[in-house]
């Protein structure tokens, strides 16, 4: 569509230029996980469940701002959700210490990533 609707292809007119401007927002909002979900979820598209279970091993990634990041630990209690993630209790075992710590569902990936 932006191929289509690209202002050189139409002279530069008012109509193409609209049209490319709304383009490119819904770009911004469907590229970025996060946006997407926020436009999602209150419109009730893709009922979502969550990643990790009780139990589940995960790793925190490498882009969370938490001090924890690249450790591994277990998903401590169920997740908790709300209206545009779920919230994960992991327990990281660390240099013979053990913490509880709160992350959000993007932070974490399966132990094989």
């Amino acid at each position: 569509m932006a191929f289509q609707c690209h202002p050189d292809r139409h002279q530069e007119t008012d109509e193409a230029h609209k049209k490319m401007q709304e383009l490119n927002e819904a770009y911004v909002i469907l590229s970025d996980p996060i946006k997407r979900r926020e436009y999602d979820v209150p419109r009730g598209y893709g009922s979502r469940v969550p990643k990790f279970n009780k139990g589940s091993k995960v790793k925190i990634s490498s882009n969370s701002p938490s001090l924890y990041r690249g450790h591994t630990g277990f998903v401590d209690k169920e997740p908790v959700k709300d209206t545009f993630r779920f919230w994960y209790m992991v327990r990281i075992e660390s240099k013979g210490l053990t913490a509880v710590r709160r992350f959000a569902e993007e932070e974490l990936k399966g132990p094989d990533h």
